[in-house]
């Protein structure tokens, strides 16, 4: 089978935002190929974590590729695309170039892409995440391994945005917990929730294919008695009170359902959101604080911020 590569040359400040976009367009993958990448010192305790060849990378802004089927309807999926980037500058998210640019690839290559790109790698102190085709052995007593296949949606745990929200985990998951995950993409922070000791975690995404994803990566950790996953709208219609709601999506999105993340919470819950740009950090802030939250703690990484609040 062959599959189209749509290639969205943009801003690293737009890249969740156009990952979203491609997404909901019905991509079966997204690889992004920040030049950062390139120049970060990684932590190699646990082998390679990367093979990357700086041919790859653009000399300036980041490439997000989608992966399509081949389709009579391309050039009308592009267009469509293409005015969803272009309206993003609606919401203060510079596009850079904005540029779309496509080409056919095989099965076989869009595979051997994937194995490339992913290895083991440690995200906090006691959190592992390993690719369903890589061996590894946990290091630590109470090192937690999280098998992940991220074939159909985004959030692997390499992104820094991740990495935040599971550091955050760590320290404000109770045992025994209630959690809501809400975007929750490829399932990585509900199973990341469900393995520190949550005992409830419901996932939501508005995609259906990353919630089919959800579903698939909480079965190969095999928490399904824990995790439960369905496509829904933000907290739309969901009554059940819990201790913590995690979300890792954009800033535009998070100030829209701070309200109702707060009626939601029991008293003394966390709300852990992340997906933030450090310019949108002090707007986070404030539509928390505004419906009663209290700001207790904030990480930053690479330019982008997570906030812990509490009820």
């Amino acid at each position: 089978m062959k599959w189209s590569e749509i290639s969205v040359h943009t801003t690293q400040e737009a890249v969740e935002a156009v990952s979203n976009i491609l997404h909901e367009t019905g991509a079966s993958g997204v690889v992004i190929e920040d030049p950062e990448m390139l120049a970060r010192e990684w932590d190699v305790s646990l082998g390679e974590i990367y093979e990357l060849a700086a041919e790859d990378y653009p000399t300036e802004g980041v490439i997000v590729k989608a992966y399509l089927p081949v389709d009579g309807d391309l050039t009308k999926i592009i267009e469509d695309i293409q005015l969803s980037i272009d309206n993003l500058v609606q919401f203060d998210i510079p596009i850079g170039k904005g540029e779309i640019t496509h080409s056919e690839v095989d099965d076989e290559d869009w595979e051997t892409a994937w194995k490339k790109y992913y290895k083991p790698i440690q995200i906090s102190e006691r959190i592992t995440i390993r690719p369903t085709w890589e061996q590894y052995t946990p290091k630590e007593q109470d090192e937690l391994v999280i098998e992940l296949d991220p074939g159909m949606a985004f959030g692997t745990g390499t992104h820094p945005t991740t990495a935040l929200c599971i550091r955050s985990l760590e320290n404000h998951v109770t045992p025994g917990a209630g959690v809501i995950d809400v975007g929750s993409g490829s399932g990585i922070l509900s199973i990341a929730a469900a393995k520190l000791g949550a005992s409830s975690v419901l996932a939501m995404d508005l995609d259906e294919i990353a919630v089919k994803s959800t579903k698939m990566n909480v079965e190969l950790n095999q928490l399904s008695d824990k995790i439960s996953a369905k496509q829904n709208n933000l907290l739309e219609g969901i009554t059940e009170p819990v201790d913590l709601i995690i979300s890792n999506i954009l800033a535009e999105i998070i100030v829209r359902f701070v309200e109702d993340a707060y009626r939601l919470l029991v008293v003394g819950g966390a709300f852990i959101c992340s997906g933030i740009i450090a310019e949108k950090e002090e707007e986070v802030k404030s539509a928390l604080k505004e419906v009663g939250f209290t700001i207790v703690d904030c990480a930053r990484l690479d330019g982008w911020v997570s906030i812990v609040s509490k009820k």
